[in-house]
């Protein structure tokens, strides 16, 4: 993202530019037309934060989010396949900008962190002691459920973007061409709209990025891996009961399996599982673990999925995420490694936007004040994979999740000691910090020593009392 002082020179020198003075025919200016191709998060922000800074400059534009679903159905025709977390740094940009989330929106606040492992379970609070994280529905919520008690929070980011000035328009993208030197958007019935700049917002699982790449004018697709989305209808009682206020990580040795965790809301939960390519094998080996199992009531166990999914996710960003006036927004473009992708919609539609405006909209424009923030994003998820490399090679060994799971326990249990693990931990499971303030953690001599001592711990052949301090703290 643009330093603020950057930003605020830019901003400086557009608003005292002269009345009559000529203005570039690579910047937007008062009638010009932009095309938002998704009304995601990444597109309803990039809508908010331009249509708020022209407002600013004193131009008038006129925004179309190009958006076929409606956020407030359920099932596939509200469905924007996301686990729904949205983490507490994104809660304080949002605030900073003055958006709250509205208590409607908000499924569930989420206070706390369980981590699961074959070796005892160990609950891991929010430092600072509130609930500044919230579990949401991107859209109306999953098939079978009629109790709607909740709005979607991709209908409220779009009513953000609305009150500002954007249009809604319920039709599919088919096609894009260049025509003139400007992006020519065909919808699903054959109608074509020229645009002075199109922002490319509808994540991976759209064909339309296979269309642009195929225009050979330097964009190239993100890498892509399938992940795992399920909802579960529990009842708002047995959420509360078996889930209460916090989201439910587990480490377990099964390969190819990065991240996997259970997600309450009003009354059902959300599973997501991330990682290499997941298939119904993997997720059948996941739900017959017995920590899995014990997360569902013993009873009935667990119930059939009311929906599910196998969305392609983001793992590497494309090189080049825009052409001459087209820019590509989260996951289009560039979004973080398996964690905070609102974030990232915020992070790159908020670039993108003070990009068109400040800066211009040609490639070259894009390359200088756009493509910074999407490197910096980038750079971190370089640092992120190898967090993930870490944590799998944690995954393969017994005794390494008992000394996780034995120094988080400690440290949750003494209120004087430095949390070290328990930081990092809570870092990587919220996506709240950058992976590279995660590695730096890792690095700090305590906690490496502390690690290297609970690690000859855990290999040992005793291990009665540790574990009593593990499922003291295991419990709910």
């Amino acid at each position: 993202m643009w330093r603020k002082s950057n930003q605020g020179m830019e901003l400086a020198r557009r608003l005292s530019r002269p009345p009559n003075h000529p203005v570039s025919d690579q910047q937007l200016q008062n009638g010009s037309r932009v095309a938002v191709i998704g009304g995601g998060p990444s597109g309803a922000f990039f809508s908010y934060f331009l249509l708020r800074l022209a407002r600013r400059l004193d131009l008038e534009l006129d925004v179309d989010i190009y958006e076929p679903r409606y956020f407030n159905h359920l099932g596939p025709a509200g469905c924007n396949h996301c686990g729904g977390i949205v983490s507490e740094s994104l809660v304080q940009l949002l605030a900073i900008d003055g958006i709250n989330i509205p208590p409607g929106v908000v499924q569930r606040g989420i206070d706390s962190y369980m981590l699961h492992t074959d070796a005892g379970s160990v609950s891991i609070e929010q430092p600072q002691h509130e609930k500044r994280i919230a579990a949401v529905y991107r859209g109306g919520g999953p098939r079978g459920v009629t109790d709607i008690h909740w709005k979607s929070f991709d209908e409220f980011l779009l009513g953000l973007a609305t009150k500002q000035g954007a249009h809604i328009v319920h039709k599919m993208i088919s096609d894009v061409q260049i025509k003139a030197g400007r992006p020519a958007l065909i919808t699903h019935d054959h109608a074509e709209q020229v645009y002075d700049l199109a922002v490319v917002a509808t994540g991976v699982n759209s064909h339309l990025l296979e269309r642009m790449e195929a225009l050979g004018l330097g964009f190239k697709q993100p890498g892509t891996t399938t992940a795992f989305i399920s909802e579960f209808h529990l009842g708002e009682e047995v959420v509360r009961q078996q889930m209460g206020t916090s989201m439910h990580v587990f480490l377990l040795d099964l390969p190819r399996l990065e991240f996997a965790a259970l997600i309450p809301k009003h009354n059902c939960v959300t599973m997501c599982l991330l990682g290499d390519d997941i298939d119904e094998e993997l997720v059948e080996a996941f739900l017959n673990a017995p920590e899995v199992k014990s997360r569902f009531p013993a009873d009935s166990g667990i119930p059939q999925n009311t929906c599910h999914c196998f969305p392609r996710i983001n793992i590497s960003g494309a090189d080049q995420p825009f052409i001459d006036r087209m820019l590509f927004v989260g996951d289009s473009g560039v979004t973080r490694l398996y964690k905070d992708g609102i974030g990232a919609a915020y992070r790159t539609g908020q670039a993108a936007a003070n990009a068109a405006l400040l800066g211009g909209v040609s490639a070259e424009d894009f390359r200088r004040h756009f493509l910074p923030a999407c490197k910096k994003i980038s750079r971190d998820n370089t640092i992120g994979k190898l967090v993930f490399w870490v944590t799998s090679l944690i995954q393969g060994m017994p005794f390494s999740r008992r000394a996780i799971v034995r120094m988080t326990a400690l440290e949750q249990q003494t209120s004087n000691r430095q949390r070290h693990i328990s930081n990092i931990l809570w870092d990587v499971f919220t996506g709240s910090a950058p992976y590279r303030e995660v590695f730096v953690k890792a690095l700090h001599p305590a906690f490496l020593i502390q690690l290297s001592w609970n690690l000859v711990l855990s290999s040992l052949p005793f291990r009665a009392k540790t574990k009593l301090v593990e499922e003291r703290h295991g419990s709910n």
